[in-house]
C-alpha cells in the first residue's frame, strides 16, 4: 500500500493511492497514519481490505492539496553516515568499521513539496537522497538482519539536508549540521514492506535545477537495511513510527571539485528512490 497525508501543515488527513493513482480518503478507517497505525495488526488489515475495493474509499481532488510527511508523530529519526561504498570514495573517508550514527530531531520533517530554507549565515548547504526506512514493531537487541526487516513497516524518500560547515568545522558532533528547520523532506508516501521486496535493489537519484547529481543503488551500501535496524537495536529501542534514514550515495556538493556548487536561496532540488515517490523542493533563505 501508498500511504499518506494530505492537508495544510498540523492539519493533515490520512489517505491513500490506490492502483490506478486515485487519491482516496482513509479518516473514516484510521484517525492517522502512525505508529500506532503501524504496530496495529488488525488496523492495517481493515486498510489492506479497503484498499483492495477502493470504491469504499471516497476519492479527494489532489489538485492543490498538500502532501505532508507520511508519518505522524515521529518518536526519533535516526540516521547513518557514510553508508554508500562510493559516497565515502568521494569524501576520502575510511569505510567505517561499525554504521556512523547520528539523530535528527523529529521537528525538521517536512512534506516532499515544503520549503526548505537556508539556515542563516550558512555556506554549505548540501543535499543527500536517502531512502527512510520506518519502523513498524518495537525492537529491543534483535539477533539477525533477517528479524530485523521483520520489524519494518515500510519505506519512504528522504532527503537529508545538510549543513557540512556548521556538521564539519564547527565542532562537537554532526548534529548542528543536521538539525536546521526543514532539513528532513519525507514522503509523499510510506510503501509497506509487503511491496518492498528487496530494500538492496532500489536506484536512488537526486536533481539540482534539473542537473542529475546523484544517481546510485542502496545495492551500494557497506550496511543494509536489515543490519542497520538489527545493530540499531543493540544501542536503542526502535518504536513504531521512529524513522531511520539510511545514508547517501556519490554526487553531494560537499564532494565535488572547487567551488562546490552548494545550495543557495532560489535553487530547487528533486528527489527519488526508485518506487518510493518523488520530492520537489524550493529553497528560500531562512
Amino acid at each position: 500500500m501508498k500511504l499518506l497525508r494530505v492537508g495544510t501543515a498540523g492539519a493533515e488527513r490520512p489517505a491513500l493511492l490506490d492502483r490506478n493513482g486515485t487519491l482516496r480518503d482513509l479518516s473514516g478507517f484510521v484517525t492517522d497514519i502512525d505508529g500506532e497505525l503501524l504496530a496495529d495488526a488488525s488496523a492495517l488489515a481493515r486498510v489492506r481490505q479497503a484498499a483492495q475495493t477502493p470504491d469504499v474509499l471516497p476519492p479527494l481532488d489532489a489538485e492543490g492539496l498538500r502532501i505532508g510527511p507520511p508519518v505522524a508523530r515521529i518518536g526519533k529519526i535516526v540516521c547513518v553516515g557514510l553508508n554508500y561504498h562510493d559516497h565515502a570514495a568521494e569524501t576520502g573517508a575510511a569505510i567505517p568499521d561499525e554504521p556512523i550514527v547520528f539523530l535528527k530531531a523529529p521537528d525538521t520533517v517536512v512534506g516532499p513539496e515544503d520549503t526548505v530554507l537556508v539556515p542563516r549565515g550558512s555556506r554549505k548547504t548540501d543535499w543527500e537522497v536517502e531512502l527512510a526506512v520506518v519502523i513498524g514493531r518495537t525492537a529491543r537487541c534483535l539477533d539477525s538482519a533477517e528479524e530485523a526487516l521483520g520489524h519494518v513497516a515500510g519505506y519512504a524518500t528522504a532527503h537529508d539536508v545538510s549543513e557540512r560547515e556548521f556538521q564539519l568545522e564547527r565542532g562537537g558532533t554532526w548534529d548542528k549540521g543536521k538539525n536546521c528547520e526543514t532539513f528532513n523532506p519525507l514522503g509523499p508516501w510510506l510503501v509497506t514492506a509487503d511491496e518492498v521486496p528487496d530494500p538492496q535493489a532500489l536506484g536512488l537519484r537526486l536533481w539540482v535545477n534539473g542537473e542529475l547529481k546523484q544517481d546510485g543503488t542502496t545495492a551500494d551500501q557497506i550496511f543494509p537495511v536489515g543490519e542497520v535496524v538489527r545493530y540499531l537495536s543493540h544501542f536503542m529501542t526502535l518504536y513504531p513510527g521512529d524513522v531511520v534514514n539510511t545514508g547517501t550515495p556519490a554526487g553531494v556538493a560537499m564532494g565535488r571539485p572547487e567551488p562546490k556548487p552548494y545550495l543557495r536561496a532560489g535553487d530547487v532540488v528533486e528527489v527519488e528512490v526508485e518506487g518510493l515517490g518523488r520530492q520537489r523542493q524550493a529553497l528560500k533563505d531562512a
